[in-house]
């Protein structure tokens, strides 16, 4: 790389970190706007979602009859334009994908119903066709997918980086599940890394994965020390380091999928479901009679929604199956915005409270202020107040509630989602000193499953006497429960953990980081930090060894 590209890099990278307050962007994180197109791509099993609210313009699909018949797998390679590298690390991580065809397999099956909305804006930015392959390594083609570090939907964003780029979040609706939304920020995010690292494209995926700050920084330092800028001689974090290899080796089993003995399924390249504007709020299970979809079908295509009603203040737009467009928007055009949401009437009397009309309603406060434009939840004796109620008495998106519980991205089949049970599950009442987390431990459960079972934030402190209710259905759990609620000693005792005699050393494994290892051995990454002071450095290594005290388990 020349001097003078070289300086170019530099500057542009000063002037953004500049702009951007050198912020950094989480691992997980991606950064995005808003989007505006209004047909959206999909196949068998619909994962689509609204952007957030704004005026749209109408997305017109290319009609042309040529590239309508296209198969979309093999009409993506043909927009593949980074040149193919001979690369150790990108050979590592072709063996690993072809020891693992499943995965594969499962990648094609999950993107077809975006596919199509994917390269269109891939095309449209003027990226790399390979970047149409980015969601498999962010999310493995899950639109509802949600990690540990809070990241969610198909291109992975945090809450912070999510609102910096216009994706709602709020009890109605969450925009970073939003499959148009957030694809048309992902590519004008990485169209301007493109220009920020002079088209480098490499440094432009690296830095949508560890940020333009650190990628920068490591090109800045390579600089001073007469060395090479490209990606592959920068000093990253290690989770980098194998990122963008694992999107290059992914398009280069695609492109050349016959050498590599890789079936490639056919896929007409045409969009299969429309964004229809409904101009008001709507309730969705009002809307799956109205299109003749299930409620779970239409949740599935709309993850991003949080309730069975859209949001008051928007977006009012649903996403509906091509061949059930006709229908909807005739069925809907014969109902007044009035009757689109079921209301019950209620005249505020004195002793009346925000939270007790909720909880007689079994709805939320802020609902019932959001849909009457309450100020400061002020409420004059006699004020009669719309509250919202969905027709099949779901308070929450089902789709949305059953995959957020899992422990790791996966995708939730109808086999394996939790079935309403009748059970009578145990409870368990909050005793000094009790945490989320160390009565998940006693009760041999998830905290994050506690705190969904009560409608309770994970972080949130718990009140002396409060009854939570657990609903593992496990004889453990319930033996657990019963225990736990006779004798406070007892369940002390048989909650801690015996501390082992002596530290333990522990060797980093590929996918390592502090977290996973201090989740690993029940300790603190902040005690991790302080064990092996002197032998972390920016990033853990594979193969190197960390100090763990057992003796000090997490709190």
């Amino acid at each position: 790389m020349t001097k003078l590209k070289q300086r170019s890099i530099i500057s542009g990278t000063l002037i953004l970190l500049l702009a951007n307050g050198c912020s950094l962007k989480s691992p997980d994180s991606s950064v995005h706007r808003r989007t505006e197109p209004e047909i959206l791509s999909t196949s068998q099993k619909p994962n689509l979602n609204n952007p957030p609210e704004v005026d749209q313009e109408t997305f017109i699909p290319n009609t042309d009859t040529d590239i309508q018949t296209k198969d979309s797998w093999q009409y993506l390679i043909s927009l593949f334009s980074i040149p193919e590298e001979d690369n150790p690390r990108i050979d590592e991580a072709v063996a690993w994908y072809l020891a693992h065809p499943k995965y594969i397999e499962t990648i094609q099956a999950r993107a077809e119903p975006f596919l199509y909305a994917i390269i269109k804006e891939v095309e449209e930015k003027g990226l790399p066709g390979e970047f149409a392959l980015l969601p498999a390594i962010e999310s493995g083609f899950q639109p509802d997918a949600y990690s540990h570090a809070h990241a969610a939907g198909l291109w992975q964003f945090i809450p912070s980086t999510g609102k910096n780029y216009g994706l709602k979040q709020n009890w109605w609706y969450d925009g970073r599940r939003d499959i148009y939304a957030s694809t048309e920020a992902a590519t004008s995010y990485l169209q301007n890394l493109g220009e920020l690292f002079d088209k480098d494209w490499l440094l432009a995926l690296a830095s949508y994965n560890a940020g333009e700050g650190n990628v920068g920084r490591a090109v800045k330092r390579n600089i001073s020390k007469e060395k090479a800028t490209d990606f592959w001689a920068l000093d990253l974090p290690t989770e980098t380091e194998r990122y963008v290899p694992k999107l290059l080796a992914l398009a280069k089993i695609f492109a050349n999928a016959e050498y590599y003995g890789v079936d490639l399924k056919t896929l007409e390249h045409k969009p299969t479901f429309s964004a229809v504007n409904i101009g008001s709020q709507l309730d969705l299970s009002l809307a799956a009679k109205l299109s003749d979809t299930s409620l779970n079908e239409l949740f599935q295509l709309n993850p991003g929604y949080n309730r069975t009603y859209t949001p008051p203040e928007g977006p009012h737009r649903i996403l509906i199956p091509i061949d059930k467009v006709e229908i909807f928007e005739h069925n809907l055009a014969s109902i007044p915005n009035q009757e689109r949401v079921q209301w019950q009437h209620h005249k505020v009397m004195s002793g009346d409270s925000l939270n007790s009309i909720a909880r007689r309603y079994k709805t939320q406060t802020q609902v019932i202020s959001d849909v009457n434009h309450l100020s400061k939840n002020a409420m004059p004796v006699g004020t009669s107040l719309l509250i919202p109620l969905a027709h099949d008495k779901i308070s929450n998106n089902p789709f949305i509630q059953a995959n957020q519980l899992a422990p790791t991205i996966q995708a939730k089949t109808k086999e394996n989602r939790p079935k309403p049970s009748k059970i009578k599950y145990p409870s368990y009442k909050v005793k000094a000193g009790d945490s989320l987390t160390s009565i998940a431990r006693k009760l041999k459960v998830r905290s994050k499953e506690i705190a969904l079972w009560n409608n309770l934030k994970v972080n949130a402190p718990l009140k002396l006497g409060k009854t939570l209710l657990i609903k593992k259905n496990t004889q453990v759990a319930q033996k657990n429960a019963k225990a736990t609620q006779k004798n406070s000693k007892v369940k002390q005792k048989s909650a801690k953990r015996k501390p082992a005699n002596k530290p333990v050393r522990y060797t980093v494994r590929s996918g390592d980081s502090l977290s996973t290892i201090s989740e690993k051995f029940n300790v603190r990454v902040a005690d991790l930090r302080k064990w092996n002071k002197k032998s972390l450095g920016k990033s853990l290594k594979p193969g190197q060894t960390l100090t763990v005290d057992t003796t000090h388990p997490s709190t």
